[in-house]
Formats: C-alpha cells, structure tokens, sequence
C-alpha cells in the first residue's frame, strides 16, 4: 500500500498549508454564539456518506449558523487531501482512515461522526462466489488503490492467510466508477464497490441491451460480513463520517449545528429514499435516483458521534496500523481529534 499525503508536484509546506486552511472562512467577522457564517462549504464523495450533505445543502438546514450552505464532490482521495490542505471546503465527508493521517500529520482535523459503517461488496458475475476465499486467482477491480476500499479488502485477506499480491489479480483503477464500467461491459468478472456504485452496477445490467454488458451481477463477498466473521466482532466497519478543518473547528457551536443537521439530514434521507435518491442524482454525475434507494436499504449508516465512535475506530486503527503504521502518519490520533458534542447526541435513526 502507499501512502500518497500529497502529490509531489502539489506539496505544501505545512506553515502555508495550515495557512490556506483558513481560506473558506478568512473574510468571518469574529463569532459569537448567535453570529451566522458567510457561507459554510460542504463536500464529499459519490457515494451514500454524502446524502446527508447535500440534503443539508438543499433545506437550508445551517441557515443558523451560516448565512449559505453549498455542497461541492471530490473525485478521489487525493483531491480530498487536496480540497482539505487548501481550504476549498470547511466539512467534508472522509474515510476515517485520511481523516486520522491528515490529522496527524498537523492538517488541523476535527473529526464529527462516523456514518457509514457497512457498504462494501464484490460484484460478481458468479453468483456461486460468496467469501473473499472464493475468488482466490481470480481478477478484480479495485479502485483508489492504499486507501478505503483497498486497505479493507487487503486487511480482511491477509487475516485468513491470503496474500493479495500472489493469491489475486488485482487490477486497480482510480474510481469506483471505471471498476464499475469494466464489470458491466465484460473486462474483469469481479470488482470492489462502494454503494451506491453497486447498486448501480446491479441496475444497469437489467436496463442495458444484454449484448453489449454482462447480463448478470450479483452481490458476492460482503466485506462487512467478513469483517464480523474474521475478527469475531458485529458486522459493521468504521468506514467513513465528516470532518471539520481549518477555522470553522474553533467555533464550537457550528460544528454541534453540522453534526445535529447531518443527523437529522442521514435519518430524511433513510426515510425518503427515493426522493434522496433524485436529489443526489441532480448533484452528481451518472447516479440514478433507483440506484441511490437500492443504496439507502443495505447499507449501514448510522451517524455516530465521534467520541462515541472513538472505541472501535481506535480497535479498526490498531488493525490498520499493524502492517503499515503510515496509514495514520504512524500513531493513533489524539484526544483532539475527536469532536465533543456539547449537546445531547442525536444518533441518525432518532
């Protein structure tokens, strides 16, 4: 696995990083409780972890603490370091794992939830294939190469003595989205998705002329089954939630109004499908509306704050920090780290 902080030709010296951390926010007058922000930048991937941002955006749900709320996607984890070190947004939906590296590394992370603890397949044109064993010297996609998903899938081999150099084929591709493209038109039999990458994969099989993709995918390893059964813990992986950097993470009271809203936002969202379904398609490319509600119904997201995530994140970090301590810049994050509500929490489903 690598460990790409920043790309070489774009390094910034940490005093000017930490600088441009302020950006979003440089013009605030100085806040008090009832001040609002001019405008509060939220980003995240296309994947489910997102939902509640853009729900956010669209409701006016920060209209107390910011005068605007937008909502703007990363591509892939090195843009997301990059939207982070140059403060192009001020919360922004993020692996756990980059969350604790960037955070360590003195990027200035604050970390609010964890809301995405299961959304993690193999898709699969043998429905016979149902463990990671299963596909033993077969090819498979895997996008974002040494970051989530891949750092999962080689955590959860290695435990059951697979090798995924020698045992596997494994082709990396830069987004979930071209390993989702080599699967339907037929170039790898297999490939690890993110939801709602999967169920957009299983969609696009029954709406597409059957010559020109692969007439069948299915569901095969469900890593987060796996996570349970090799480790002997429940089936659910601190995956990804939101984080705060640069100025906004000094004004306490707007990071409680971000994790109240992205709560509320992540149970609407669970709630009305379908309709977050539409609402995420107008924000993001390729997404359909069908394929976001297939999403919402299997995967794991619950929006647990931070502090009371801070066990198993701690457990799944010592995991990752076993075989490669650069992960997490080579420690376990700090007390700091992790954002203390000064409200009651309010967990996704309440």
């Amino acid at each position: 696995m690598h460990d790409d902080f920043l790309n070489p030709q774009t390094t910034l010296s940490r005093r000017h990083a930490l600088a441009l951390l302020a950006a979003p926010l440089a013009a605030a007058p100085a806040l008090g409780v009832a001040a609002a922000l001019p405008q509060i930048t939220l980003a995240g991937p296309p994947a489910i972890v997102s939902a509640p941002l853009i729900h956010m955006a669209e409701t006016g749900a920060l209209k107390d603490a910011a005068q605007r709320t937008v909502f703007t996607a990363w591509r892939d984890p090195d843009q997301l370091r990059m939207m982070a070190m140059g403060g192009k947004a001020d919360v922004l939906a993020m692996p756990s794992n980059v969350a604790a590296n960037l955070f360590n590394r003195g990027a200035g992370v604050t970390l609010l939830n964890i809301s995405t603890w299961g959304a993690l397949w193999i898709v699969t044109r043998d429905a016979q294939r149902k463990t990671l064993a299963d596909f033993k010297g077969e090819d498979i996609a895997v996008p974002f190469r040494g970051d989530m998903p891949d750092i999962v899938l080689q955590l959860l081999l290695t435990k059951q003595g697979l090798d995924p150099l020698r045992d596997f084929r494994i082709r990396y591709v830069p987004t979930p989205m071209e390993a989702m493209q080599l699967l339907i038109t037929r170039r790898v039999s297999h490939a690890l998705l993110s939801e709602p990458a999967v169920s957009l994969a299983l969609r696009k099989t029954r709406s597409f002329p059957v010559g020109l993709i692969a007439p069948d995918l299915h569901r095969g390893a469900d890593l987060q089954q796996e996570w349970g059964r090799l480790l002997r813990r429940a089936p659910r992986v601190p995956q990804a939630g939101i984080a705060a950097v640069g100025v906004v993470r000094s004004q306490p009271q707007v990071l409680d109004a971000v994790a109240q809203a992205y709560a509320r936002s992540l149970a609407w969202c669970r709630d009305n499908a379908l309709e977050c379904g539409r609402m995420m398609a107008r924000h993001i490319d390729l997404l359909t509306p069908e394929a976001v509600a297939d999403a919402i119904a299997v995967s794991q997201m619950d929006a647990v704050p931070a502090a009371a995530a801070r066990a198993e994140l701690e457990f799944f970090f010592g995991q990752l920090m076993t075989p490669t301590p650069q992960l997490l810049g080579g420690r376990l994050p700090s007390e700091a780290f992790y954002h203390a509500s000064a409200q009651r929490p309010l967990r996704g489903g309440q």
